[in-house]
């Protein structure tokens, strides 16, 4: 039986202290551009990095985010809880009863990239949600390689380098191994890797796609970008541009495959014609947000087999989410300033509103179903000099995830209401690990 997990009031004060004081105080700039273009360009890219810069000037922050050695270990602990709760019959009875019907399709693979995205409240961590097609993990992993020392206090927190994209690589393989079985992987290892969205040249996130090309292709597996449209099913095999698709990396955000130009993709997938991943099961497990609120459900995760200390563990570090019922309207209303009212298939802060900013006419249309009320949790913040000027910027820590196991770590900085990559000196930023005291809890 694992051991009795901590609760919010377990955790030491003073790493987690030090890193919102140096939040605060800090204003180094930790990006050295020359490593971060080299990091970009290395292999046959399709951009360069000046025209990376232009297009999408606020991709990358200059700066870091500190997080406590306390924080980043509470995170691992609520999501290694989180994923033995999915893995209960009981639950994935409740959630995939009002799923789309094709989430009860078993593929085999579990879903790559899975990003747990937290705030970091007066009580710890707080999950604000799962998403199940997180995009940006390698283009953090570059931008942890262009990571610089401003200072020797900095220099003893800098990341340790790890091999990620090898971690990313295996996961991919490891995702054809358990849809094909041992049998079938062991005589045709994966072959072809299709990475797919709509448009793909137009997507904000297009120049991480030609990132995974290139290693794909780097470590002989062929690769392609492609427009889920290109894809043709025979009943059989998946083709794109006549070449057989072995495996889809899934970055649509049609999660049910339920659009026309899905029809090909959907019915390779049902056929078990192909490997995709991330898939419609997954997205329904992990990222629908009505699942915030079965997760709040106490009675519920008793009955299901949940000890006190996990249940006061999710309690504490899941704010409190409803489903927004239209008979409940007026109560919301009146309550509006306490919530952020987010789409059940919501993804990227799109159509989610702070209910202190709604209008009536806006509010009318949650009110008609599809929307979740989730506890206002603020996020913290890191100052920065912009110009010379201090500017507060808020921000959310993404863990990328497989398998129950935190890949990496990484931060987005922002102003408004939503992560948005619009903010000058705000984007993706490095997590910066302050060491908790020598015998502290963590």
């Amino acid at each position: 039986m694992p051991p009795p997990l901590q609760t919010a009031a377990d955790l030491p004060l003073d790493c987690a202290a030090v890193a919102e004081l140096l939040n605060r105080g800090c204003a180094c700039i930790s990006v050295d551009h020359r490593s971060l273009q080299r990091a970009l360009e290395n292999g046959n890219g399709t951009f360069s990095h000046a025209e990376l810069l232009a297009t999408r000037p606020h991709l990358f922050s200059d700066s870091m985010v500190f997080v406590s050695t306390a924080h980043l270990a509470r995170m691992a602990r609520i999501i290694a809880l989180l994923e033995r709760v999915v893995a209960l019959p009981a639950y994935r009875e409740r959630v995939l009863a009002y799923a789309p019907p094709l989430a009860r399709h078993s593929p085999g693979a579990v879903g790559v990239y899975l990003g747990y995205d937290f705030h970091l409240g007066a009580d710890g961590p707080q999950l604000i949600e799962i998403n199940s097609n997180a995009g940006g993990a390698l283009l953090n992993a570059r931008l942890l390689r262009a990571q610089r020392a401003c200072c020797a206090a900095v220099a003893r927190m800098m990341p340790t380098p790890i091999p990620v994209e090898e971690t990313f690589l295996a996961m991919f393989r490891e995702e054809w191994r358990l849809t094909r079985g041992t049998g079938d992987a062991l005589q045709r290892p994966l072959a072809r890797i299709a990475i797919v969205d709509t448009q793909p040249d137009e997507q904000y996130l297009a120049p991480e796609f030609a990132l995974f090309r290139q290693l794909f292709e780097a470590n002989g597996i062929a690769a392609l970008v492609a427009d889920v449209a290109e894809l043709t099913f025979d009943g059989e095999r998946l083709y794109c541009r006549g070449q057989v698709v072995d495996l889809v990396y899934n970055r649509l955000t049609d999660f049910a495959l339920a659009e026309p130009q899905s029809a090909a993709l959907r019915a390779a997938y049902l056929s078990d014609a192909v490997v995709v991943t991330p898939h419609p099961q997954a997205h329904a497990l992990f990222a629908d947000k009505r699942n915030l609120q079965a997760l709040g459900d106490d009675d519920w995760l008793a009955a299901i087999g949940l000890r006190e200390d996990e249940r006061e563990l999710l309690a504490s570090s899941i704010p409190r989410t409803l489903l927004v019922l239209p008979e409940q309207a007026e109560a919301f209303w009146a309550t509006r300033k306490q919530w952020f009212f987010k789409p059940t298939a919501g993804y990227g802060g799109k159509a989610a509103y702070r209910g202190d900013k709604l209008t009536r006419r806006v509010f009318a249309e949650i009110a008609g179903g599809g929307y979740v009320a989730q506890a206002v949790v603020a996020p913290s913040e890191r100052r920065l000099l912009i110009d010379g000027v201090p500017h507060d910027f808020k921000l959310d820590l993404r863990n990328y995830v497989y398998r129950g196991a935190v890949q990496l770590v990484s931060a987005r900085l922002y102003r408004g209401q939503t992560t948005n990559f619009r903010t000058r000196g705000g984007g993706f930023a490095a997590v910066f690990p302050v060491p908790c005291a020598s015998g502290s809890k963590a």
